[in-house]
């Protein structure tokens, strides 16, 4: 069995939303790395195949929908889960089918804990 902590990248401009999600991840049994821009993002995912990535929509360099359709159109890809975080209810509803989960900012310590466990334990499954 692999010992090592599945990867969770987190794609956030925000520096306290990212250290809140990176906290939550830590203790679901994820190894995390945060990128702030979206060009950094789509550079890093040609590298690595994380289990999950929480996806702020509003980035700079590349916008939080080319990566989201970048993820989904990569076949390395295919088993990330996507949790796009958004304060854009529009751009929530416009991606809700392409997500896995869709999260709306604000976003509550208890919203964020249910969502960790649940992924935590897909990742065991």
């Amino acid at each position: 069995m692999n010992s090592e902590k599945p990867i969770a990248l987190i794609i956030e401009d925000d520096e306290d939303l990212s250290v809140i999600f990176s906290e939550a991840l830590n203790a679901a049994g994820f190894q995390t790395e945060t990128i702030r821009n979206g060009q950094l993002a789509m550079e890093r995912l040609k590298v690595v195949t994380p289990e999950v990535v929480s996806l702020d929509m509003h980035l700079p360099g590349v916008s939080g929908l080319d990566i989201l359709k970048f993820i989904r159109a990569e076949k390395r890809l295919a088993l990330t889960n996507v949790v796009v975080t958004t304060a854009d209810a529009v751009m929530a509803e416009h991606v809700r089918d392409t997500a896995d989960f869709v999260l709306i900012k604000p976003i509550t310590f208890g919203q964020l804990r249910d969502l960790t466990a649940r992924l935590s334990s897909a990742s065991t499954e």
